[in-house]
């Protein structure tokens, strides 16, 4: 029996436990297909004869001078168009959402989105037999901290 979809937002909140980051603030983007992720200094290595990644990730959003070094074993390599039309080849990496106490894998690919207002944008893939997205509202699923 399929489960029940439960609404979300267009911004919502999420932790990645394994890169170890918390209260990610996510922008929902049923335009996306798959979900990205802005990190900075990507360094590939090889580890066990597979591939994979360095990167730097700034985990909290209101604090910028914030850099943590992560790693992550390489899934794939995917072209991507961005919001700007460019064609990008990046990195695909699987890892553990939470979101409102409910845990799953999904995938993320690795980029800059420096410009972006979000480090992450919470693609179709991710969503898929779980959601319904309500553009209207914020912080559905995961009700807005208060402001520290």
């Amino acid at each position: 029996m399929e489960q029940q979809k439960r609404l979300i937002g267009a911004l919502e909140y999420c932790d990645l436990p394994e890169l170890t980051i918390n209260d990610l603030t996510i922008r929902v983007d049923t335009g996306a297909t798959t979900s990205s992720l802005h990190v900075d200094n990507i360094d590939e290595f090889e580890r066990d004869g597979d591939l994979w990644v360095s990167f730097d990730i700034h985990p909290d959003i209101h604090n910028v001078e914030s850099i943590v070094r992560r790693e992550a074993k390489v899934v794939a390599r995917k072209k991507v168009k961005s919001s700007t039309a460019t064609l990008e080849r990046r990195y695909v990496i699987d890892t553990e959402v939470v979101m409102s106490g409910e845990r799953w894998r999904i995938q993320l690919t690795l980029t800059d989105r420096r410009e972006m207002t979000y480090l992450m944008l919470f693609g179709r893939e991710a969503m898929n037999g779980r959601f319904i997205v309500d553009p209207e509202h914020e912080f559905i699923l995961t009700a807005k901290r208060p402001a520290e």
